[in-house]
């Protein structure tokens, strides 16, 4: 049996600010499931609740070298949804509520890829395999180099690295080198950490790791082109053969219409009417006029440019001149955040703005509403499209990442397809497309249709699992035995 560590920043449902958490939460648990032996790791951070901390067992402590400084390493388990966690304990560094942000998550990370690595060896418990996300985990890949040349313990380990989102690199000074990661300085030249004048985690990862992933099929191939690569394109071209692509996958237990405790009214492939009710429900909630068969548009969405949503304020006037309804909910830029409240003031019968984030109400707005929109700049993967899909809200998206590789384009011609799309970034393009899925919405029949190819589609966990346990075999000389099915 493989043995893996799968060590991520934040991992749902103790501490979230986006999708990696998501992943980090449900990924193992499938791979669990698929008879691995999987250990997470993660930060013991301010904000995971008492719930969660009640229940936790202290394993013990060691410590680690950050420069001059020796620092504390306490080390808690908790059994969750059938998968060991281990939470990395230092007030110092985690005893705060937010994740990011605060000056100093260079060092924080660091001291976290650190404790990782010596908490496996004061358990004893090695894995075969560490799979480790986005920057702030990277120095794991570059420190199992390093320290396999003088530990026994590390011997044999290998490496796999997903990239969630190329943009957020961790590009620090080239002190960190010794002061933070102790690394003689032959690490910072070109083929290793160097960027610029400055080291790279994100390039570290790439390069230390034995294999790399990314989250959708079309943003592997995007990132090894200047547009998308955030400069690292050149890295990600020479290392081209160890880099694959797996569409993410979401929770179907938590995500699951039919049994789902959070919406008001539960329904499946043969109650999918039953989405009115929700919809009427949302529409007293947020205080809409209450109409049936008015088309509810929807983003739940982290309000950030690269979301697309430049493209929508372009658009909103002439879209709200259409007989529909718009509910949004999330936080971002604060310029968005206005947009919405004033369109609300201006349109109050047609645009609610919920300007927060409330995980069970975003389950009711998906429920509930008919068309999602999600016309993003840039998507490595995305999740809300795959939640929109799971409940039958039709996605409209920019053909781009991971949008492409999950949404696929209804077909008048055909009768194919779960969603509309676009392709290129221009806001007309998106307004056309969205009076394109309104047309077909006064067709009752031909939305059903889609409807039903929307809730159809799987996107659990299941086949992205066995694409990540292929590599996994892979790298330690094995192949994936699977059993035939019946």
């Amino acid at each position: 049996m493989i043995k893996l560590a799968f060590v991520a920043s934040e991992v749902a449902p103790f501490a979230k600010t986006g999708g990696l958490a998501d992943v980090a939460g449900s990924l193992p648990k499938a791979l669990k499931s698929k008879k691995m032996d999987v250990d997470v790791y993660m930060p013991l951070h301010g904000k995971i609740s008492n719930q969660y901390r009640e229940d936790m067992t202290f394993i013990g402590s060691t410590s680690i070298h950050m420069g001059w400084r020796t620092q504390y390493v306490g080390i808690l388990h908790l059994e969750y949804g059938g998968v060991n966690h281990y939470f990395i304990d230092n007030e110092f560094y985690f005893g705060r509520n937010d994740l990011y942000g605060e000056g100093d998550d260079e060092e924080r990370y660091i001291y976290f890829s650190k404790a990782v690595l010596a908490a496996m060896k004061y358990m004893d418990r090695k894995p075969n395999i560490i799979h480790t996300n986005d920057w702030h985990t990277a120095s794991v890949n570059i420190l199992i180099n390093e320290y396999k040349k003088h530990d026994a313990f590390y011997e044999a380990v290998k490496t796999v690295f997903t990239i969630h989102n190329l943009r957020y690199q961790g590009v620090f000074d080239p002190y960190t080198l010794g002061d933070l990661l102790n690394l003689p300085h032959d690490y910072f030249n070109e083929e290793h950490l160097k960027f610029y004048n400055a080291i790279n985690l994100m390039k570290g990862g790439i390069v230390f790791s034995d294999h790399i992933t990314t989250v959708s099929r079309s943003y592997a191939q995007e990132i090894k082109y200047p547009y998308f690569g955030e400069n690292l394109d050149g890295v990600l071209r020479k290392y081209d053969f160890k880099l694959t692509g797996i569409v993410n996958g979401i929770d179907y237990d938590l995500y699951r219409p039919s049994t789902d405790p959070k919406i008001p009214v539960n329904y499946d492939l043969r109650s999918i009417g039953r989405k009115k009710e929700i919809k009427m429900h949302l529409q007293v909630k947020f205080g809409l006029p209450v109409d049936p068969d008015i088309p509810m548009l929807a983003i739940v969405s982290r309000l950030a440019d690269m979301k697309g949503l430049d493209l929508i304020q372009h658009i909103l006037d002439e879209l709200l001149t259409e007989n529909i309804q718009l509910v949004v909910l999330g936080t971002g830029e604060h310029r968005y955040e206005d947009l919405f409240r004033t369109y609300q003031y201006k349109y109050p019968d047609k645009v609610a703005a919920r300007i927060y984030f409330d995980q069970d109400e975003s389950h009711v707005v998906y429920a509930g509403s008919d068309i999602f929109l999600m016309p993003s700049l840039f998507e490595p993967c995305g999740l809300s499209q795959l939640i929109a899909l799971r409940y039958g809200s039709i996605p409209i998206v920019r053909q781009i990442g991971g949008l492409k590789d999950t949404v696929i384009p209804y077909n008048k011609y055909t009768g194919e397809g779960n969603g509309f799309g676009f392709m290129n970034y221009n806001a007309h393009e998106l307004l056309f497309t969205i009076k394109e899925a309104l047309e077909i919405y006064n067709d009752p029949e031909t939305w059903k249709i889609i409807m039903r190819h929307a809730m159809k589609a799987d996107h659990s966990w299941t086949s992205s699992a066995k694409e990540y346990m292929k590599i996994y075999y892979k790298l330690l000389g094995q192949e994936l035995f699977e059993e035939p099915e019946m």
